[in-house]
């Protein structure tokens, strides 16, 4: 096979189109900062919090629908040992935003946070926030190359092009509009990609479900044709896996920065929580595509075209099932087609990943641990060496070949065992504090490690309930990942009202109380420190008054007792 030319060609253009809007939005970014007072750092993390609706949808959606997202859904709905029941992206993703649209949203947009990380950083202090931003830094490596790697698949199949060169290019690409406009050039090459996504995905959808080496999808759904019905099936020996898996991957999403960077950059709490529920049935719809080329390739005698026997499946190829099926099930100009969409979704994934990491490390780190004095200049190029450093490392990770399930997975499982019941206890819990917050992540990350995940071949020490040996090795059946995550949670709350009981009744000095548990700092001074800005108390009354007063009656009676 030679080199694709014309696909080689459109790829150019659209690498153009791309940069050249991440170029435009980026002057829209100093604009903005000329003619506000907002500080660079929030408009380069967060638009200046002026993201309007339509685009707030946009860039919600964009940055769920990745490379992972298309190529991991078609693998899944593709592979015999799973099918549609296990393909449950779309779902878990949509239900992930009304969820997050409900409950988290409006409480972190109506505080003002910069990131994720500042309830933590505010409640707990900085030794547990740093810990835990350096987890979701490294869940932010793993997502971008979890992206990257289903670009690499498709570019090189479809175009002949060296799988590392694709890979490389691709993210030079995401991390050069990055640096130069933040979260302006994210949101506006976003509605670019999305766009992109949208019509080239459905307008290969016909000719696939047409070529004539497919049978018929609806009788290959529940038929052993070719392989194994599509639909799939859960056993009862898989249930609890299952199980697993859709709560991990519809509350995953919810520890990641991506998400809540999307909510606290809305211009209004109202417009944060709409932009969820808007963009909920959007990335159900944009799933639709990938199930359906799935699908027909699982319906495919793969002997009947150039591709040849044995199937992708029997050669290990499962991960690179979408580009190859649109490079032997369609026209070249439609599979051409067919890389732009999974190039935009690598993209629109990769950028939002950068930024994330650049947020959590230059907000949550630098400028309040590592240099509490560092300047707005100073703050601007540690954003951008941190999207080059993360671009780096996720891009240098994707030679491992894995499959794009795993990444997908493995990152999920980082956000949705320790990060996820973290957010949950701090923000929901008042008796939450930094001793239950150490317990809390030591108990979840023991629990993981010792249930051990084949996939990176950690072996399994603690077994649970239903556990097998099989082919060697022991299988998990009981919802691993679900058990920790709630561990986590009941420990942070029980070793939180533990220490709080044990400080507040004097059984333990209070000389030894190291987060304070015991006695109230203060928190609208904290608040200013966690955000790096120097607005008054007074905005943040506004938006909390009635926990305000809550706190101020507690001090008081604190004060008193010690009196």
């Amino acid at each position: 096979m030679s080199l694709n030319i014309p696909g080689l060609v459109v790829m150019v253009l659209f690498y153009l189109l791309v940069l050249g809007t991440g170029i435009w939005a980026s002057m829209k970014s100093k604009q903005v900062h000329k003619s506000s007072q907002a500080d660079q750092t929030e408009i380069t993390l967060l638009g200046n919090r002026g993201i309007s609706l339509a685009v707030g949808v946009f860039t919600m959606t964009a940055t769920f629908v990745g490379g992972g997202f298309i190529v991991g859904l078609t693998e899944a709905v593709y592979t015999p040992t799973m099918g549609l029941t296990w393909a449950v992206m779309p779902v878990t993703a949509a239900l992930s935003f009304i969820v997050g649209g409900l409950f988290f949203a409006k409480k972190m947009r109506d505080r003002k946070y910069v990131t994720m990380m500042d309830p933590f950083q505010i409640k707990y202090g900085n030794l547990i926030s740093g810990v835990l931003s350096v987890a979701l830094l490294i869940s932010d490596i793993i997502w971008v190359t979890g992206t990257l790697i289903g670009l690499g698949a498709t570019m090189s199949v479809i175009l002949d092009l060296s799988y590392t060169l694709c890979i490389w290019i691709s993210a030079a690409v995401a991390i050069i509009y990055t640096l130069l406009g933040g979260l302006y050039s994210v949101a506006y090459t976003d509605i670019i990609q999305l766009s992109l996504i949208f019509f080239s995905l459905w307008l290969c959808v016909p000719f696939i479900l047409m070529n004539p080496n497919s049978a018929d999808i609806t009788e290959t759904a529940f038929n052993f044709t070719y392989q194994a019905p599509w639909i799939g099936s859960v056993d009862k020996e898989r249930a609890w896996g299952w199980i697993d898996n859709f709560l991990l991957l519809t509350l995953g999403n919810l520890g990641y920065q991506d998400f809540h960077q999307r909510t606290l950059s809305a211009s209004s709490s109202a417009t944060a929580r709409i932009t969820c529920f808007i963009a909920a049935p959007i990335i159900f719809i944009l799933g639709i595509p990938s199930v359906l080329i799935g699908a027909v390739a699982a319906s495919t005698d793969w002997n009947m075209t150039l591709y040849g026997s044995p199937s992708p499946y029997e050669r290990g190829e499962a991960g690179q099932v979408l580009p190859i099926a649109l490079q032997h099930l369609t026209p070249n100009y439609i599979s051409v087609i067919g890389i732009g969409a999974v190039a935009a979704a690598v993209m629109s994934s990769t950028d939002s990943a950068l930024l994330s990491a650049a947020s959590i490390f230059s907000s949550n780190i630098y400028k309040n641990i590592l240099r509490t004095e560092a300047s707005e200049r100073e703050l601007q190029w540690v954003i951008r060496i941190t999207v080059v450093l993360v671009g780096l490392a996720g891009t240098s990770l994707t030679f491992l070949h894995n499959s794009i399930l795993v990444f997908w997975i493995l990152g999920s499982g980082i956000t949705y065992t320790i990060m996820f019941p973290q957010l949950v206890c701090v923000l929901f819990f008042n008796i939450s504090n930094g001793y239950g917050s150490i317990i809390g992540l030591l108990v979840g990350v023991l629990l993981r490690v010792l249930s051990g995940e084949p996939s990176i071949g950690l072996p399994v020490v603690l077994h649970f309930p239903g556990c097998t040996f099989e082919d060697g090795m022991y299988v998990q059946r009981a919802p691993v990942m679900t058990i920790c995550m709630l561990s986590t949670i009941f420990a942070t709350l029980l070793f939180s009202y533990l220490a709080s009981l044990l400080f507040n009744k004097k059984l333990i000095p209070k000389r030894w109380d190291v987060f304070k548990v015991g006695t109230h700092k203060h928190p609208q001074k904290q608040i200013l420190m966690s955000n790096g800005t120097t607005k008054t108390n007074e905005e943040e009354e506004k938006s909390e008054a009635e926990n305000e007063t809550e706190i101020k009656l507690t001090t008081s009676r604190t004060d008193e007792e010690i009196i």
